[in-house]
This record gives structure tokens, sequence and C-alpha cells, in this order.
């Protein structure tokens, strides 16, 4: 079994394969002081509660976008699994070519979002094309992937949970609210009026960024989403076509192949 960790920003996203087949996967809250031992024994209790073995792992690969959390995580796969992990990096082979002018600045779960959409949604009609990912995490990545499997570039803008708590916070007047698809787009409260703005400005937002992407790119190109959000946002648009909710682990799973031969 390969045992794999995603560490973002608010989730931190853990998933054991079997070959190529995801067996279960689990989301913790990203919490910076976390110590190994805190992230052992949490992991020991979901493969329990999944009726895994822990000794049943033989390997573990992970990407972390959180540096205060790669050290503890480190320990703990060696502590509690006993293999040291492949680490998601500029050095690893990820058999995707960074055309980004600095490429060590490229987030390591955009480059895993990256290999994992060109492998499972890379192809159609029997031929590669290129593809734009978007990940609906705390920032939401607009990744531009080549037809020849070249990761370009792509775009950084905040999260829809980050925008809904920057209108609470700076506008004294307006409550907090929670993300998701109002009634109507016309509303008829402040909270409706503001699940609107949230909601439907942010399918716009996805909608006009992946159409000028698609035109930069100059070819015919796929759209595919995954994060917390894609399939809420999804289904409202036809800018994206498919959701791969686990698409970074899957990413994960492949590289993991790659490096080891």
């Amino acid at each position: 079994m390969l045992l794999a960790l995603d560490i973002g920003n608010t989730n931190i996203v853990v998933g054991v394969f079997d070959g190529n087949d995801l067996l279960h996967s689990w989301r913790l809250s990203t919490l910076r002081q976390r110590t190994a031992d805190e992230m052992g024994i949490w992991l020991v209790q979901l493969f329990r509660h999944g009726g895994l073995e822990v000794g049943g792992v033989d390997g573990v690969v992970m990407a972390s976008v959180v540096p205060t959390l790669t050290r503890p995580t480190l320990e703990m796969a060696k502590r509690y699994f006993g293999h040291a992990p492949l680490v998601v990096d500029g050095e690893a082979k990820t058999g995707m070519p960074v055309l980004y002018e600095a490429p060590a600045e490229v987030g390591a779960d955009r480059i895993v979002n990256g290999v994992a959409a060109f492998e499972r949604h890379g192809t159609a009609d029997g031929r590669p094309r290129a593809l734009v990912v978007v990940d609906f995490g705390t920032a939401t990545t607009f990744d531009a992937i080549t037809s020849r499997g070249e990761y370009l570039g792509g775009v950084i803008c905040p999260g829809v949970t980050i925008s809904a708590d920057a209108l609470f916070e700076r506008a004294a007047r307006l409550p907090r609210v929670d993300v998701r698809k109002p009634a109507a787009v016309i509303g008829r409260t402040t909270v409706g009026s503001m699940q609107s703005g949230l909601f439907y400005g942010y399918v716009g937002l996805v909608e006009g960024i992946v159409e000028r992407m698609k035109r930069e790119l100059g070819a015919p190109a796929g759209c595919v989403a995954t994060g917390g959000l894609a399939e809420m946002i999804a289904p409202e648009t036809p800018a994206i076509e498919a959701v791969d909710r686990d698409l970074t682990l899957h990413g994960l799973r492949i590289i993991w192949d790659r490096n080891r031969g």
C-alpha cells in the first residue's frame, strides 16, 4: 500500500492506495502547531477505522505548501510507518516540464494536480489536448497544461471563503455568511444578496478566467476541477467539464510510481 499526504493551508488530505486503486481518503484540519506524534496517532486511528494495517504500508509520498508541517510529517512517517517519504519538490521526477520563469516558485500541489490531470483527462478522441486545472482551495488556482504535457503557468485568486471573510471583516454592517448557492440571483435579503454575490460572482470569475486561458493556450482545451467547492461550482457553468475530487492524491501516486522507476 502507498500512503499519500497532501498538506494544504486548510486541510491535510490523506489517501491510501493499493496499486492504482484509492482504498480510503480522509481530510484533517491543518493545524500548524500539530506535532509528529499528534499526526501519527490520528493516522493510526484512521487506519484502524478503515480496517487497514499500518504495517502494510510500503511507501509514503507527500506534497506540502505549509513549511512548518513538512518536518513533523517527515518524522511522523518514519516513526509510525517506517518509511522516509518521497517529498514532491523541485528534485522529484514529476515527468512534467515546468515552463514557469522561476520553476521553484510553483507550489508542489499545482504540479501534482497538473500531472494527474494530464494523465487522467489529457486526451480527447485519442489525441493529447491542453488542459486548464482549477483547484478550489484556500486560494483558487488555475493551471495551464499544454498538449505536450508541460506546465505553462496559471492564475492565483483569493478563495471564495477568503472573499466571504474579507466582506464580513471590512464591512461593519454585513454579517458573516456561509458560501452556498442561493435560491435566486436577485437577493431579497442582505444574507441572500451576499450569498448571490459570492456564489455567482465566483461562477463568473471561473468562466472568465478559464475562457481567457483557453484562448491563450491556442488549442482546443479541456477543464477539470478539484478542491472543496468544485462539486458546488461545476454544475453552474459549462466551463468545467469534469470534477476529479481526488486529483491531488492520484497525482502523488503517479509521481511516486515515476520516481520508484
